[in-house]
């Protein structure tokens, strides 16, 4: 289905802003899908032995590295509550969703700590990441019980079914493909924007799309409800990925938990960066030039990096981008009040500084 498919067929006029008071009603409703779905994943995680429990609450912000409780959080929790939306969009009630929520929740998580494995982070939410605290061997084990941990949860729903467990086991394959090609740009010159939007949907929205499918499964929806749901989540995750590369080059360190300009100093191609890259400009092959030089970027050329994604447009490039995905995957819900909480959260992702 393309956008203009989309479009067309349900004649949505967009706004250019956040709807009025959307940044609250966001904030609540990730508010409450944390409520709802905390008390299952601090059982789950407790449910691990050993070292895996510790490794798994330390990722989540349920304690430090000692097991001593913190009030850390573990993030936006954008994915659980975006499992428990669909479920009121489709008609059904938050009991029936939860243990999907929980366990989308899981999987995310498993692939953050193989990600900062694979990208050598350091940081995660302002902390030291899982390997830098117990090595990678480790990480990449404590991933791969959440992950099962996952897929458990999941199997225990009251409301479950193997068309559940499959959507779920399915976007894993689909965004570790995703993943694998992120990875093999690292080593290529010449990407085109389209080869990184195709990335993006299997890394990003596949699993944005899979959380609003399982919101719809949990309430029984039928087939066209479903495919609606999985439409809207995989257009909002390219959105949300756009906004997450403009972040990583132009973020607050403070909010965003990592240094300034970190996806430049790792010359990260993201899609700012690609399309930069592609602009035919000066400032494009200017950039080009300090992509390939040997030497590890200092903060001057980092600095002068971001500046030559602004001067080949780059960067507006990605924020225009970021609406249009944004309008696409709303646009079928506008006219649907069941599916407010929906709304608030796609304005959330577009409109984030962190």
């Amino acid at each position: 289905m393309s956008t203009a498919t989309a479009d067309a067929d349900f004649g949505a006029s967009f706004p250019p802003e956040p709807r009025r008071g959307s940044s609250a009603q966001a904030r609540l409703v990730l508010t409450r899908a944390q409520f709802l779905t905390k008390p299952l994943l601090r059982t789950a995680i407790d449910s691990l032995p050993g070292e895996l429990r510790l490794m798994s609450g330390y990722h989540l912000g349920l304690w430090d590295e000692h097991g001593t409780e913190t009030a850390t959080g573990s993030g936006k929790g954008m994915r659980p509550a975006l499992v428990l939306a669909a479920t009121a969009a489709a008609g059904g009630t938050p009991e029936t969703a939860v243990h999907a929520a929980a366990a989308i929740e899981l999987v995310h998580n498993f692939t953050l700590i193989h990600d900062d494995v694979m990208d050598r982070d350091a940081l995660r939410r302002g902390r030291p990441t899982v390997w830098r605290v117990w090595g990678i061997d480790n990480a990449i084990l404590v991933g791969d019980a959440m992950h099962g941990l996952a897929v458990r949860t999941l199997a225990e729903a009251p409301v479950s079914s193997p068309q559940s467990v499959i959507q779920l086991t399915d976007s894993v394959i689909e965004l570790c493909l995703g993943q694998q090609r992120d990875c093999a740009f690292e080593t290529r010159q010449h990407i085109t924007v389209d080869e990184c939007l195709t990335t993006v949907q299997q890394k990003t929205s596949s699993l944005l799309g899979c959380a609003c499918v399982l919101g719809a499964l949990a309430a029984s929806a039928p087939p066209p409800v479903v495919e609606r749901m999985n439409w809207f989540g995989r257009e909002l995750g390219v959105a949300f990925q756009l906004v997450d590369d403009l972040l990583g080059i132009w973020g607050d360190p403070a909010r965003t938990g990592k240094p300034v300009g970190n996806d430049l100093i790792r010359r990260k191609r993201s899609l700012p960066v690609v399309a930069a890259l592609t602009s035919a400009t000066s400032a494009g092959r200017d950039l080009e030039a300090l992509y390939r030089a040997n030497h590890p970027l200092s903060p001057a050329e980092v600095a002068r990096a971001a500046d030559l994604i602004v001067a080949a447009g780059g960067k507006q490039w990605a924020h225009t981008e970021s609406q249009r995905y944004l309008h696409s995957a709303i646009g079928p819900l506008l006219d649907h009040p069941a599916a407010a909480d929906l709304l608030h959260l796609a304005d959330a992702v577009v409109h984030r500084d962190r």
